[in-house]
């Protein structure tokens, strides 16, 4: 099961990069456009709101990549945290944002947070 949690929790991180690289780089050509429908000079406007959350995926990211290398008692604590963090900003995203972000951002964390607590 270690195995199992080990995977999700690096999808999920996985996850994480690609939103950081399209909130952050790609906002204002066609992927990042297209995310949300926005015409180019919308995306312009909005683009230093969307580097700014591109920043924090990355942090969670980095969170979760550090709960993966480091040693436990650390690694599960981290793990736990920033998967944690995972699912709040997901559901938050989906309350004001877009339902969409509880399945591409609050599921798959709590489903890796299970893994992980059930490998413990």
């Amino acid at each position: 099961m270690e195995a199992v949690a080990n995977v999700l929790v690096a999808l999920v991180a996985a996850l994480h990069v690609y939103i950081l690289v399209l909130e952050m780089f790609l906002w204002q050509r066609k992927p990042g456009r297209s995310l949300h429908g926005f015409d180019p000079e919308t995306a312009r406007a909005t683009a230093p709101l969307a580097a700014n959350q591109g920043l924090y995926n990355g942090f969670l990211a980095a969170g979760l990549v550090w709960g993966l290398i480091a040693a436990d008692p650390t690694g599960f604590r981290a793990q736990v945290f920033f998967l944690s963090c995972v699912i709040v900003a997901g559901v938050y995203g989906a309350a004001t944002a877009n339902r969409r972000i509880l399945v591409g951002q609050a599921l798959p964390g709590a489903l890796a947070l299970a893994a992980v607590l059930l490998a413990r």
